[in-house]
């Protein structure tokens, strides 16, 4: 799998927005986002700006719109960010990080009971 940059929390919901309505203008990706956020459209701007410098998103410029596409999918990215969090809290143990949930509570029986469905259906 090949190593996907780092996003922050912010320029993640633009990749969610992107990755939900993609090909997608900035003025588009400005739409949805001052509906959920407190952000001006410089702001947004500025954040695409930065997924495009970071090799997130292509553009191509349609008569006076720019067009985005996102270089990956939220699967990839989302995969990734879980096996850097098993590995840098549970040194990519899943048992642990599982037990860690359970015994903490942080998980509803609902959860534990979909565990065990899904689980008994690896085997």
């Amino acid at each position: 799998m090949k190593c996907l940059p780092q996003i922050s929390e912010a320029e993640f919901e633009v990749m969610k927005i992107i990755w939900k309505y993609a090909p997608i203008s900035t003025n588009e990706i400005t739409d949805h986002l001052v509906k959920t956020t407190t952000w001006s459209p410089k702001t947004i701007q500025t954040l695409i700006k930065r997924l495009v410098t970071k090799g997130v998103l292509s553009y191509e410029k349609q008569s006076r719109v720019f067009v985005y596409t996102p270089l990956f999918d939220e699967a990839e990215y989302i995969g990734q960010e879980s096996n850097t969090f098993l590995n840098r809290f549970y040194n990519g143990n899943i048992t642990a990080m599982v037990s860690a949930y359970i015994d903490n509570e942080k998980l509803s029986k609902t959860e534990v009971d979909e565990l065990r469905s899904l689980l008994s259906r690896n085997q």
